[in-house]
C-alpha cells in the first residue's frame, strides 16, 4: 500500500506540473530528484553521474542522426512532393483530394515528428482547395487531423525512439514492426474518407480531372528520393544494421538528394541544423528526466508492486489492454502525446511484462492508442489545433471525425486480435 501511495503521489506531482505548463523534462526531473532525496537523502544525488553515463550510451547516437535527416528532408521540400504525387494518383477518385491530404499530413508528421505541426501546416495548404471543390468542412478537417496522427507511428517516430530507449527494446525492430500497422491505419482512414462523403459533398464536386499516365509518372518520379530514403533506412535495419548505422546512411542520402536538387540553401541548412539540435536536446532532456523519475519509482518498489499485484489478480490481458486504452484517451485530453508516454511508461511497462505481453507489440499498441487520443472527440488536442488553423466549427469537425473513430476502433481490435500485424516483419529480421 505504501508503494502504491508513493506512486500515486509521484504521478500526481508530475501531472500537476505538466498542467501548469512546466516542460516535460523538468517536471519529470524535479519530481524524480525530489522523490529520491525524500526517500534516501542527498547522498543519493549521484544521479548526475547516471545522467552522464546515459549521454554516452551507444544507442543514443541515433537521436541526432534521425533528427538531422528529418530536418533536411523537411526543409528540402521533399515531403511536399508526396502530396502532389498522391493527388496525381487519387485526385480523380471520389474523395481523392481528402485522401491525398491525408497522405501528405502523415508524411509531413513523420518527417517533422509533430502531429500538431503537420495538422496546422497541411490544413493551411489543402483545406482551401477542398472547400473550392465542394468538400464538407468537417470531413476535410477530420481527414487532415487523422492523417497527421499516422506520422507518430511511422519511422523516424520520436515516440517509438523514446519507448526503445526507456525500455531497452530494439529500435530497429520497433520501426519495422510499425510498418504494417501504419499501412492498416492508412487503408482504414481512406475507407473512412469514402464513407464520410456520403453525408457530405456531392460526388461530382469531389473529383479532379484524371491526369495522363505521363503526368502521373513525372509526379511519381519526383518522389523517388523519398522512396530511396525510406528503403535505405528500413532496408538497413532489416539486414541487421544498428539503428545509428541505418540513420547515418539515411542522413547521407537525404543530404545528397537535397544538394543534388539544389533545394537546400544556406539559410535552410542553418534552420535544419537548429531544428535538429532542438529535437536532440529535447529528447535527451526528456530521457534524462524520465530516468530520474523511474529511479524514484524503483527505489520505492512501485513497478515491482504493480506488476506483482496485476499478475496475482488474474486479469485477462485483453481487458488490461482495453482499460489501458481508455486511460490513455482520458490522459490525452490533458497533456500531449510525448508527456503521456514518458509519464506512464514506468507504470504500464512492468504490468505488460507481468502479463507476458510482447514488448515490441506493446510499443506499437501504446503509440497507436496515444495517437488515437489526439483526435478523440470531444477533447482531442488536434481537433482544437485544426479548429484554430481553419476556423471550422468544432461540432462540424467532430461529426466529420465519426467515420475515423469507427476506423480506429476496428484498428485497435485488429491489432489485439492479430498480433502478427506488428510481429511478422520483425520476425524476419537478421
Amino acid at each position: 500500500m505504501q508503494a502504491m501511495l508513493i506512486g500515486v503521489a509521484g504521478f500526481s506531482a508530475v501531472l500537476g506540473l505538466l498542467l501548469l505548463r512546466v516542460p516535460v523534462a523538468v517536471a519529470l526531473g524535479v519530481a524524480g530528484l525530489a522523490g529520491v532525496v525524500w526517500q534516501q537523502g542527498w547522498g543519493h544525488v549521484l544521479l548526475l553521474q547516471t545522467g552522464l553515463d546515459v549521454a554516452v550510451i551507444d544507442g543514443l547516437a541515433v537521436v541526432p542522426l534521425l533528427a538531422m535527416m528529418s530536418a533536411i528532408a523537411s526543409h528540402a521540400g521533399l515531403s511536399r512532393q508526396i502530396y502532389d504525387a498522391a493527388l496525381a494518383l487519387l485526385g480523380h477518385w471520389r474523395g481523392g483530394l481528402a485522401m491525398a491530404s491525408l497522405l501528405a499530413a502523415a508524411a509531413f508528421a513523420a518527417v517533422c515528428g509533430s502531429a500538431v505541426a503537420a495538422a496546422a501546416t497541411i490544413c493551411r495548404v489543402t483545406l482551401p482547395d477542398m472547400r473550392r471543390r465542394g468538400y464538407a468542412d468537417g470531413l476535410s478537417a477530420a481527414s487532415i487531423a487523422a492523417g497527421s496522427t499516422l506520422g507518430l507511428l511511422l519511422p523516424p517516430s520520436i515516440l517509438l525512439m523514446l519507448y526503445a530507449l526507456l525500455t531497452g527494446q530494439s529500435l530497429g525492430k520497433l520501426y519495422v514492426a510499425a510498418l504494417l500497422p501504419s499501412l492498416l491505419g492508412l487503408l482504414l482512414y481512406m475507407a473512412a474518407t469514402r464513407i464520410g462523403l456520403r453525408g457530405g459533398a456531392k460526388a461530382a464536386a469531389t473529383k479532379l480531372p484524371a491526369q495522363s499516365w505521363a503526368m502521373r509518372g513525372r509526379q511519381l518520379a519526383a518522389i523517388w528520393p523519398l522512396l530511396v530514403l525510406f528503403v535505405v533506412v528500413m532496408g538497413g535495419l532489416f539486414i541487421g544494421l544498428l539503428p545509428s548505422q541505418a540513420a547515418a546512411l539515411g542522413l547521407v542520402a537525404a543530404l545528397g538528394f537535397a544538394l543534388a536538387a539544389g533545394t537546400l540553401t544556406g539559410p535552410r541548412f542553418k534552420t535544419a541544423l537548429l531544428e535538429a539540435a532542438q529535437t536532440t536536446g529535447m529528447v535527451m532532456l526528456v530521457l534524462l528526466g524520465a530516468l530520474f523519475f523511474t529511479m524514484f519509482l524503483s527505489a520505492a518498489q512501485v513497478p515491482q508492486v504493480l506488476a506483482g499485484e496485476l499478475a496475482a489478480s488474474g486479469i485477462n490481458p485483453v481487458l488490461f489492454l482495453l482499460l489501458l486504452a481508455l486511460g490513455y484517451w482520458l490522459l490525452g485530453s490533458m497533456i500531449d502525446d510525448l508527456a503521456v508516454i514518458v509519464l506512464t511508461l514506468p507504470f504500464v511497462f512492468p504490468m505488460a511484462q507481468a502479463l507476458a505481453i510482447d514488448p515490441i507489440w506493446f510499443g506499437i499498441y501504446l503509440v497507436t492508442i496515444v495517437e488515437i487520443g489526439l483526435i478523440l472527440p470531444p477533447w482531442g488536442m488536434l481537433l482544437f489545433v485544426i479548429q484554430g488553423s481553419s476556423g471550422v466549427k468544432a461540432t462540424a469537425i467532430m461529426r466529420g471525425m465519426l467515420p475515423f473513430m469507427a476506423a480506429n476502433l476496428l484498428r485497435v481490435a485488429l491489432l489485439i486480435a492479430f498480433p502478427a500485424l506488428a510481429l511478422a516483419l520483425p520476425g524476419l529480421m537478421h
